[in-house]
Parts: structure tokens; sequence; C-alpha cells
């Protein structure tokens, strides 16, 4: 997972799964490790994900893959952006 900072925005993007995937959650945390919020409240089958509207500061994501059974992945790596 990559991340990248325009502005008050942070864009993410993945590799997709090797699993039968329908689609995939994003979350964010204010500290490293969470606990985190999700960000979308329906699975998304889209690989990247915009996060706007965000006040200075350091934000922490992750991204879990959601199969056909409805079961969720363990979090991806974390990614750390920082906009100041």
């Amino acid at each position: 997972m990559t991340s990248q900072s325009p502005g008050h925005a942070v864009a993410l993007s993945w590799t997709p799964s090797s699993s039968n995937i329908v689609g995939y959650f994003i979350d964010r945390s204010n500290v490293t490790g969470g606990p985190y919020t999700k960000l979308n409240t329906v699975e998304d089958t889209d690989l990247s994900y915009t996060d706007a509207g965000l006040a200075s500061g350091t934000y922490f994501y992750v991204v879990t893959a959601v199969d056909s059974n409805n079961v969720e992945s363990v979090y991806s790596s974390e990614v750390q952006a920082t906009i100041l």
C-alpha cells in the first residue's frame, strides 16, 4: 500500500489480493497500531481511496479484504501519512 498527501487529503492505493475478494475496507487511526476507525461502511471494490477533509496531523491507515463469505482479512501493513 502506498500513500500521498495532496493538501488536506490522503490518496491511498494497494495491490489486489490474490484471493476471491469482493471488496476492501479502509481504516484510519491517529496513533500507530490503532485502534482504527472504518472509513467506508460497505466494502469498496476500488484499489484506491482518497481520505479528504483532513486537518494537519499524522494519520495511520490499514486495509482489509473481504471475501464472498463476508470474512474480513487481517490488517495490511500500516501506512503513515503526515499533513503539514
